[in-house]
């Protein structure tokens, strides 16, 4: 469209969909998911195999009544089955086409949600997805995500419908736990918050523990826990990179090797064993250690919306930096807890927002592109994997000062269910009464 200026100069205006900002995010919306297929389809390296090999096979599998987390051991939380068993509904030779669109509806649902909060923290979610690259929507954790943006956000005006839907996303994948966690130490509804968690986790493991028992095999709803605790150490993990240096650099006895049980490739060396072992531990006392530093800043009256933020990142963090478990997907879970800081604290979450960004580029330069050079333990990928890792820990920091510098209050915080927060409202520290 041509258009004549004060001075009678022809310009040229930008269409007019450009000129509406909700229509320029769901345009951008559209072109980063299509982008992101097209990566994984026709981009270098191999992202699609969890889906297509894998989780298929789980389908597939299932299909002949053979189900894993009811007739066998599980690697996820029982309810991973239901997108697995989701996108089976075309059959296996739609399954990746209809993972895609399972997985772009549930993102645009969380899109929705999102833009009527924060359009900034939108198109930083959108610069998040295209820089984590195809592995932000290859993993079950695709699924787990949206579902935790749109849970936190309905924490601020519908607390319980959003407890419910973190206690459903923690039994696809356990890492939404972080929140729920995070709001039971910052909330005065903890109990009742508990109650219902408890109550959905009961539903669902009773559920689980009838289908076993009607196809006679045992208990297997709780087997993700073994599965996990009995793990080596994964190569993308930050306490990989001793022993991935040692490779590098050719140090006898230091080793990658893949474990075809859990399909993932693991280092070994001096002294891997007993690391690996007090691995666990050391992740729930880290973890503990930042639960306690949530409670201090809930004990001294901060308000409730300013300990969330914060305590859910830290623990979202701890999961990632001291699990002996390291995966690129991992990385997707800080949109979440990122995403819930910018729309209740804007600008103050600048730093978050960037390492953020900064942290989901670098792991698609890690994985899909040059994972070979990552198994062999190239040292240009070492470099890059432990700058990706040691840039956790520099969040991980950063959110923890944060954290403690919280400031007292004199008054007590407005109930997370009292409507307080008006729509594409920034607050710099929310309010309390």
């Amino acid at each position: 469209m041509n258009i004549h200026d004060e001075s009678g100069t022809l310009t040229r205006s930008a269409p007019p969909v450009l000129r509406h900002p909700l229509a320029a995010l769901w345009l951008a919306f559209a072109i980063v998911h299509l982008l992101l297929i097209v990566l994984a389809l026709f981009g270098p390296g191999y992202p699609l195999g969890d889906v297509v090999v894998v989780y298929r096979g789980w389908a597939a599998n299932a299909a002949a009544g053979n189900l894993v987390g009811i007739t066998e051991d599980f690697v996820y939380p029982v309810l991973a089955l239901v997108p697995i068993l989701a996108a089976f509904a075309l059959g296996g030779p739609a399954y990746l086409a209809t993972w895609w669109l399972l997985v772009t509806g549930l993102n645009a649902g969380a899109f929705w949600v999102l833009v009527r909060s924060h359009r900034a923290a939108a198109w930083w979610w959108l610069a998040f997805l295209g820089l984590l690259g195809p592995i932000a929507l290859l993993r079950i954790d695709a699924v787990t995500v949206p579902l935790c943006i749109v849970a936190l956000l309905w924490l601020r005006r519908r607390p319980l419908w959003g407890t419910v839907l973190l206690t459903i996303a923690t039994w696809i994948k356990i890492w939404p736990v972080a929140a729920l966690a995070a709001l039971f130490v910052a909330s005065k509804l903890r109990w009742r918050m508990l109650l219902l968690a408890a109550a959905v986790t009961a539903s669902v493991i009773g559920v689980a523990a009838s289908l076993s028992l009607s196809r006679g095999s045992g208990l297997h709803v709780l087997s993700f826990v073994a599965e996990q605790a009995g793990r080596g150490i994964q190569i993308e993990s930050p306490v990989a990179v001793p022993w991935l240096w040692q490779v590098a650099l050719g140090v006898p006895g230091s080793f990658i090797y893949y474990d075809q049980q859990i399909l993932t490739f693991q280092v070994a060396g001096a002294g891997i064993t007993a690391v690996s072992a007090a691995m666990t531990a050391l992740l729930a006392l880290a973890a503990g250690a930042v639960l306690l530093l949530g409670l201090r800043a809930q004990r001294r009256g901060a308000c409730i919306l300013a300990v969330l933020p914060p305590l859910t990142l830290a623990l979202t963090v701890t999961l990632i930096a001291f699990n002996k478990v390291g995966s690129p997907q991992f990385i997707s879970w800080l949109a979440a807890p990122i995403i819930f800081g910018l729309v209740l604290n804007g600008r103050a979450w600048r730093a978050p927002a960037l390492l953020g960004l900064a942290l989901a580029a670098l792991t698609q330069v890690v994985y899909p592109y040059l994972y070979d050079w990552v198994i062999v333990a190239h040292p240009l990928m070492v470099l890059v994997l432990s700058l990706r890792n040691l840039l956790e820990l520099v969040l991980l920091g950063w959110v923890l000062r944060a954290l403690y510098r919280l400031p007292a209050s004199r008054t007590q915080p407005r109930p997370l269910d009292e409507p307080s927060i008006p729509p594409n409202t920034t607050l710099r520290e929310p309010s309390c009464s």
